[in-house]
């Protein structure tokens, strides 16, 4: 009889597998909305960015530091931040959250798993979504903290793709886990987190979309739909 991994871990993407839409890009116009409706008027300038990233002008780490600094400023106090965070985290568990998102939670929970969010968006306001639902730890992209305030440069790696996977395996260096004692489960909607599925002793397709679908049919990976 195999002997129990001593470490359980069950990690989770946010966007689109545990929330019903993206998080950042709302975010950003609620809480500049909060903060400096004047900001608003920007929009244009955010969508203009967003064109340059589908034509692959500039990266995603790049088109999340110029909508920040637009709708945001180049700067935030770290009190602001945190209670923006705070708004929108409340306003996206009250009715933002995919019902099997919080089945599945609740029993990978139940069952001794460590719950961690590992996700793209920044940590400051995901953290404040992943305490709402019981989550234990949260990876996620950092922004540069100069004293007191945010500023809107990334800090290290964006949490996406390859990078999500050196990051999760970082925290768990950092939090004492080898990888030969672990059983891990992983939760994606979007085959940019292939290398982190790969990885994973689980790994499911989750609301997945058209590439990933094939991808999960390909490598035998089961696929659940939380939407329905």
């Amino acid at each position: 009889m195999p002997i129990p991994a001593p470490h359980k871990l069950a990690i989770y993407d946010m966007d689109k597998t545990i929330t019903h839409a993206p998080t950042w890009t709302s975010f950003l116009i609620r809480t500049a909305r909060h903060q400096a409706p004047w900001r608003l008027a920007l929009l244009p300038l955010a969508g203009a960015a967003t064109g340059a990233y589908a034509v692959k002008a500039i990266d995603r780490a790049r088109l999340k530091q110029v909508t920040q600094r637009l709708l945001l400023g180049h700067r935030m106090r770290d009190i602001d931040a945190r209670r923006a965070a705070e708004r929108f985290a409340d306003s996206v568990v009250a009715s933002g959250i995919f019902a099997g998102a919080r089945a599945q939670i609740a029993a990978d929970k139940a069952a001794g798993y460590r719950l961690v969010m590992a996700t793209a968006s920044y940590r400051f306001y995901a953290s404040a979504i992943a305490e709402r639902l019981g989550f234990d730890d949260v990876i996620g992209t950092e922004v540069e903290q100069v004293g007191d305030r945010l500023h809107a440069r990334i800090a290290g790696e964006n949490c996406y793709g390859p990078a999500k996977l050196r990051m999760i395996q970082a925290w768990m260096a950092a939090n004492s886990i080898d990888r030969a004692d672990a059983a891990i489960r992983f939760y994606s909607d979007h085959v940019s987190d292939a290398p982190v599925l790969d990885w994973a002793d689980e790994a499911f397709a989750v609301n997945a979309h058209g590439p990933l679908r094939a991808l999960a049919r390909e490598k035998g990976w089961p696929i659940v739909d939380w939407e329905r």
